[in-house]
């Protein structure tokens, strides 16, 4: 049988919160205007890009500066985040995403990033070639919190949700797993607070990437044997 792990990426795997806020106001800065409030762009994180900006803006998603400014994000993520992407691992992600590797899961990736973004964060930062599936904000139609994301996966991987389990730090990734029927791995450390995160119904909360391992283990308590 295999058993899946599907990962958020930004404030799950990765602490991009502070260079996300970077890049955003030098968006803005490219495009002339007034940068928003830091606490502002924070709130966004998890979205998508084009609605990041568009609540951001306080302009509909159609208008022509909410691509302008998706233009201007994702050629300064080149510049400021990749760079960094090495550094900006949470503490244990890399040998831990290795051990779930090593014990026989299957890791995924399910992310508000576009495909190219994450693809580019995760080889940057060493990590893609332990992702078997990874799917971006453009390749469905309804992002999450829509269970599409989930369902993707699973397709993909040819598994049911019994064997799949999501990890992620905002209410978009608790909500996406329990409407594809998924368990979930709330972290704490990322985007949403604990008070954010338990109204979502996580099955299991994480304050370190330690103990997504061990909640991992919890949900696949088979793993390793016979593998």
């Amino acid at each position: 049988m295999t058993d899946v792990v599907v990962f958020d990426l930004d404030g799950t795997l990765v602490d991009t919160p502070r260079a996300i806020v970077e890049t955003f106001t030098a968006a803005f800065a490219a495009m002339d205007l007034a940068a928003p409030d830091p606490s502002a762009v924070r709130a966004t994180i998890g979205l998508p890009l084009e609605q990041a900006f568009s609540k951001l803006m306080g302009i509909s998603l159609d208008d022509d500066r909410v691509a302008e400014g998706v233009r201007q994000y994702q050629r300064l993520f080149r510049e400021i985040i990749l760079p960094r992407a090495g550094e900006l691992l949470f503490p244990g992600v890399d040998e831990g995403l290795r051990s779930l590797r090593e014990k026989g899961l299957v890791l995924a990736v399910a992310t508000s990033k576009f495909y190219a973004s994450a693809d580019a964060l995760l080889t940057a930062a060493g990590l893609r070639d332990l992702f078997a599936v990874v799917i971006g904000a453009d390749q469905v139609s309804r992002p999450k919190p829509d269970p599409e994301s989930g369902h993707a996966v699973m397709e993909k991987l040819q598994v049911a949700a019994e064997q799949t389990v999501m990890v992620g730090d905002t209410t978009h990734d608790l909500l996406m797993a329990k409407a594809a029927g998924m368990r979930s791995i709330a972290v704490t450390y990322g985007i949403h607070s604990l008070e954010e995160l338990n109204p979502a119904g996580p099955t299991w909360l994480a304050d370190s990437f330690a103990d997504v391992l061990t909640c991992v283990a919890a949900a696949f308590p088979a793993m390793g044997e016979g593998r």
